[in-house]
C-alpha cells in the first residue's frame, strides 16, 4: 500500500503522500526483498510500516515498524509543547500529569500560558440538578 499512497493518483490517500511529494526509493518499488532485507521482519500483525521523518519519504534510516499508538503520535498534525525544558507531545504531557487531554487542549485553545494549563489543578466542576437531570 504504500507504493500505491505514493503513485497512484487514484488511491484515496494520494493527496496526503504522493501528491505532497512522499516517494518510496526505487530499490523498494522494484523488490519486496531489498524492503524486507532493509526493513527486517514484521514483529507482529499490530506493527505497519511508519516514516519516522513524515517529511521524508520512505526510505532506508526512515522507516520502522510502529504500532497504531505509536504512529498516532508521529502524525504531523499532533501538537509539541516544552514545558520546564522538556518538549513532548501534548498527549504526552495529558498521561504524565494526569489530566485528560481534551481538558489541556481546551486550556491552550482558550489562551492560556503553557506553564497554567499544565500546572494548575483540575476543579471538579459542582454537578448541578440540570446535569443530574441529563443523566435520567
Amino acid at each position: 500500500m504504500m507504493i500505491q499512497r505514493c503513485t497512484n493518483p487514484k488511491n484515496d490517500r494520494f493527496a496526503s503522500y504522493g501528491g505532497r511529494g512522499i516517494t518510496v526509493c526505487e530499490r523498494w518499488r522494484r523488490s519486496f526483498d531489498a524492503f524486507a532485507t532493509d526493513v527486517g521482519a514484521r514483529p507482529s500483525r499490530q506493527h505497519t510500516i511508519d516514516r519516522i521523518d513524515n517529511t521524508k519519504g520512505y526510505e532506508p534510516g526512515n522507516v520502522r515498524w510502529a504500532t497504531a499508538i505509536q504512529q498516532q503520535r508521529n502524525m504531523r498534525s499532533n501538537v509539541q509543547v516544552t514545558f520546564r525544558g522538556e518538549t513532548l507531545l501534548l498527549v504526552e504531557w495529558a498521561e504524565r500529569l494526569k489530566i485528560k487531554y481534551t481538558t489541556l487542549s481546551l486550556r491552550l485553545f482558550r489562551g492560556w500560558s503553557v506553564e497554567r494549563a499544565l500546572d494548575e489543578a483540575v476543579v471538579p466542576r459542582r454537578r448541578t440538578k440540570k446535569d443530574l437531570t441529563k443523566c435520567l
